[in-house]
């Protein structure tokens, strides 16, 4: 069996997490399979390189940021290599240019184009335990490349898809997939099998057990994925295409998200392609928008209010701001002291009255709605950000008492 492992930067930390996590790659050598595991930067490494690279120079140009970062992955798969060797088993320790990973040129967030898999397939053939930097591309100019935000799962889980791995092992600081963050929820069940879309639709929302690029692209490719810790030896979450789930179990999952702000435009004309120009507007200044509410038209204008990652805020604002002779808009109101809190699950498709159990829950918690949005598995509210918490709480409690 060919197994992909992927240990995040908390998992190889220091040196004795480092060693804690070669004994997990030995026993899985030595059970018989095949191993590649794919490693992130150790610890804050990444933060530390960034604040370094700040502090020589504010503004860095995207290439020379990537070829900073990069060296944080391949310092962890040498000291892993190193520890593994000292086992007495053969290991070998490649970065991305090495395997073939290839990258568009988008430097910071780079796009994967395509694996090569000859030298990993060489390496494996050799009984040799493969250690890959995550993280890390090369680009067809012969330049570095990072693959920004959750980009080391991005890469365990495209060299599971192209060698066609039995296994792709995401192991974290959790045991799993849970119904809530265990953080803000201490009796939140840890979830044995989750599907794609579920668990596409929680990383989005702000879930941070996997990315949501890693999520889309082993749906893409059919990658068997579990979601397990590094620090216990316990059977993790299963996320696959189909699941087996009792029939009661209406949602899968409780989501939280900081990270938004919420922009309403005021005193629109109350006209066709007002909608358009605003957000076009913002696609060309290549913000992503997420719940949407327009006012009912009065006085012959009326209001549109969106949500934005907390970090585009004052770039949507901007953005806005430049279009106001063309829009003709009164004035534009920002808040960036919201959450979205969201409930996800295959469930909903078939069951009636989960969005009322779940504005209930609210409800009943004395917590007021701002806006809602809602898809055939996912319903999401904005709610003021210091009730997050006690959101969170209270949804849990009322599907999963």
């Amino acid at each position: 069996m060919l197994i992909v492992q992927k240990f995040g930067g908390s998992s190889v930390a220091d040196p004795e997490k480092v060693r804690r996590v070669a004994g997990i790659i030995a026993d899985t050598y030595c059970e018989g399979h095949d191993v590649v595991v794919v490693l992130s930067a150790q610890g804050k490494t990444t933060d530390h390189l960034i604040e370094m690279a700040r502090q020589i120079n504010e503004r860095p140009s995207k290439r020379e940021m990537d070829m900073l970062l990069s060296t944080g992955e391949q310092m962890s798969i040498a000291l892993m290599a190193m520890a593994i060797e000292r086992m007495g088993l053969p290991v070998v320790s490649l970065c991305a240019w090495q395997v073939g990973l290839e990258t568009n040129c988008a430097h910071c967030n780079a796009q994967i184009l395509r694996v090569d898999v000859d030298r990993l397939q060489a390496e494996l053939d050799k009984r040799r335990i493969v250690l890959v930097a995550g993280f890390q591309g090369l680009a067809r100019t012969g330049d570095i490349t990072t693959l920004g935000r959750g980009g080391s799962d991005t890469t365990a889980v495209a060299i599971a898809a192209a060698l066609h791995a039995d296994r792709c092992q995401i192991f974290t600081d959790v045991e799993g997939v849970y119904t809530a963050d265990p953080r803000d929820v201490p009796d939140a069940r840890k979830l044995a099998e989750i599907t794609y879309d579920e668990m596409l639709e929680l990383a989005s929302l702000g879930a941070k057990v996997l990315h949501n690029r890693s999520v889309l692209m082993a749906k893409r490719y059919g990658v068997n994925l579990e979601v397990l810790s590094s620090y216990v030896r316990k059977p993790g979450t299963k996320v696959k295409e189909v699941v087996k789930t009792m029939e009661e179990m209406k949602i899968s999952g409780i989501a939280k998200d900081l990270n938004v702000a919420r922009i309403a435009v005021i005193g629109l004309p109350d006209e066709p392609g007002m909608a358009f120009r605003v957000f076009r507007a913002l696609a060309n200044a290549r913000i992503n928008v997420d719940i949407i509410l327009q006012s009912v038209g009065r006085d012959g204008t009326n209001d549109i209010s969106f949500t934005v990652p907390r970090s585009d805020l004052e770039a949507a604002r901007e953005a806005i701001e430049a279009y106001r002779d063309v829009l003709g808009f009164d004035h534009v109101n920002v808040d960036d002291k919201v959450a979205k809190v969201s409930i996800v699950g295959a469930g909903m498709m078939t069951a009636s009255g989960i969005a009322a159990m779940m504005f209930e829950a609210l409800s009943d918690a004395k917590i007021n709605i701002q806006m809602i949005s809602t898809s055939e598995i996912k319903v999401s509210v904005l709610i003021d950000e210091a009730y997050a918490d006690r959101a969170v709480q209270a949804i849990h409690e009322a599907f999963f008492r």
